[in-house]
């Protein structure tokens, strides 16, 4: 069967223009959403289940925010979870995904709609949340605080973290919005008593529900290895990324083995808690300008071990393609 070069050029362009939509779509989807979109693009549907559950729009949007990275997570990625619900009573899709544990068990939603709707359903339906209720739904300082003696996070700074969130961007705003739309909030329902007897307080292990929140620093925390980081910002040194982070200086040091002068580079991966002795991959090609703290940086391997599983000492350096082992050992 033979084509005329007309419908082989007509083909050619059409596959062209499908692909380069193919690309625009997946660069899109990759690209991190900002501060101001992820607000712009979630503020409805918390105006919306305000008005439907009484949850503040400013604590649901903060609570997003810290949970997220501003939608920026896997969990918010993947799962289109922006609130780290675990999959405890959860009868719906799920995502494994490692957190304190290894492969632990996360809610998964078609929509991030259905996020936010399911983080409403999720206080309204725990007993030890029903206080927060009877407060002023545009007093977020009081459900900031409220939350915090719930349980929702082991934090002692989430209360005011809350309210840093919403107080840098103006999230107040949308608590006045609801209240001017309905005039009044729905009443709910009492959530205080079961039967005739008084609810349970808070269980200690309320927070287990939820993945822990890159707190003050509105970073997302990501595993390699099975081992918690976050990425370097232009001015990170040890000192600023204990604090924000709630750790020492020397933890920061010590767990990325680190020079007392070593500088952090914008884009580093900077672990929070030890790496171990052996990588998930098999192998890595070193690459042009690649060290071996680079590669043992990159897959969450102390150097020590990564160099005696290659025969390497400390002052040398892999060349361009060389094979570096990161299980086994090197014959």
């Amino acid at each position: 069967m033979r084509y005329s070069s007309k419908a082989v050029l007509k083909k050619l362009f059409l596959f062209t223009v499908v692909f380069c939509l193919l690309f625009h779509v997946h660069a899109e989807a990759q690209r991190s959403m900002t501060r101001e979109e992820y607000i712009a693009t979630y503020r409805d549907i918390a105006i919306e289940e305000m008005r439907r559950n009484g949850i503040p729009a400013s604590i649901k949007l903060a609570q997003g925010i810290l949970e997220s990275g501003f939608g920026n997570s896997e969990l918010a990625r993947v799962a289109n979870n922006h609130f780290g619900i675990k999959c405890n009573g959860w009868n719906g899709r799920t995502m494994l995904q490692d957190d304190d544990r290894k492969n632990e068990c996360f809610r998964a939603y078609n929509s991030a709609t259905e996020s936010f709707r399911d983080h409403s359903q999720f206080l309204r339906t725990r007993p030890w949340y029903a206080s927060l209720f009877e407060l002023n739904p545009t007093d977020y300082k009081a459900w900031a605080h409220g939350l915090r003696r719930a349980g929702y996070a082991t934090n002692p700074r989430y209360a005011q973290l809350l309210i840093r969130v919403i107080e840098e961007n103006n999230l107040s705003q949308y608590d006045q919005m609801a209240i001017a739309m309905v005039g009044e909030l729905p009443e709910l329902p009492n959530l205080r008593t079961v039967g005739s007897r008084p609810a349970s307080p808070a269980p200690t292990q309320t927070v287990e529900d939820f993945a822990p929140v890159s707190f003050e620093t509105y970073r997302v925390v990501k595993t390699n290895n099975r081992i918690k980081y976050v990425e370097a910002r232009p001015g990170d040194t040890p000192e600023s990324l204990a604090q924000e982070l709630d750790m020492r200086p020397w933890q920061i040091i010590r767990y990325n083995e680190m020079q007392e002068s070593q500088q952090i580079r914008p884009g580093q991966i900077v672990y929070l808690q030890p790496k171990r002795k052996k990588g998930v991959k098999a192998v890595h090609i070193a690459q042009p300008g690649e060290t071996m703290y680079d590669i043992s940086q990159q897959y969450g391997i102390l150097l020590d071990h990564l160099l005696s599983r290659n025969q390497m000492e400390l002052w040398q350096q892999p060349t361009v393609g060389q094979r570096i082992l990161l299980r086994g050992r090197a014959k």
